[in-house]
């Protein structure tokens, strides 16, 4: 059991792919969640996404993070907000028109998390969190995130597509509280 303690207390294991760097050119498919799933970025009205007004805070901050970083030239044009979660795809390095496989003989580097995906997804939960409470408005994101590296173009193209009908099918995604057959995360 001692090596599932640190410093005596237990942790939970990295869900990271223990053979990728998260820092080098790649896409990554991306989910965040709000705590206990709660609809804090608006509603699904016939299909479409209606957006509260922390709901278009996080559309702009996914946006201004690209902004924010343009040496790691990314690219998360393709995302989407959801009352209680965020999809998105995260190109670093490259444009997501030259996907192509990935190698897969790397490992994750422990140590400062700078200039990778978890920096990226720090700064961006930060970031809504602080205009959050700047309007007083009652927020919080469950811990951590969910990723996959994309492997090749199709799997790109499947999620993209998955991302882009996710308001449409609304009704039965796991997210939703109040699908009957939901299971969380």
């Amino acid at each position: 059991m001692s090596e599932n303690k640190f410093r005596n207390k237990y942790r939970i294991p990295s869900a990271r792919w223990k053979n990728w760097d998260y820092g080098d050119e790649g896409a990554y498919f991306v989910t965040i969640c709000t705590k206990n799933r709660e609809h804090y970025f608006g509603e699904i009205v016939n299909g479409e996404m209606q957006y509260s007004e922390l709901g278009i805070i996080a559309v702009n901050e996914w946006i201004k993070s690209m902004a924010l970083r343009p040496d790691m030239q990314l690219d998360m044009e393709c995302f989407q907000v959801m009352p209680n979660h965020i999809h998105g795809i995260v190109v670093i390095g490259r444009s997501a028109d030259s996907m192509g496989a990935v190698n897969v003989n790397k490992g994750n580097k422990f140590g400062p998390q700078q200039k990778n995906l978890g920096s990226i997804m720090r700064g961006f939960k930060s970031a809504v969190t602080m205009q959050a409470r700047t309007l007083d408005i009652s927020f919080a994101w469950q811990e951590r995130y969910y990723d996959r590296v994309i492997r090749d173009d199709d799997e790109f193209r499947r999620i993209a597509a998955y991302i882009e009908h996710n308001p449409a099918n609304w009704e039965n995604d796991k997210q939703n509280k109040q699908n009957k057959q939901n299971n969380p995360i």
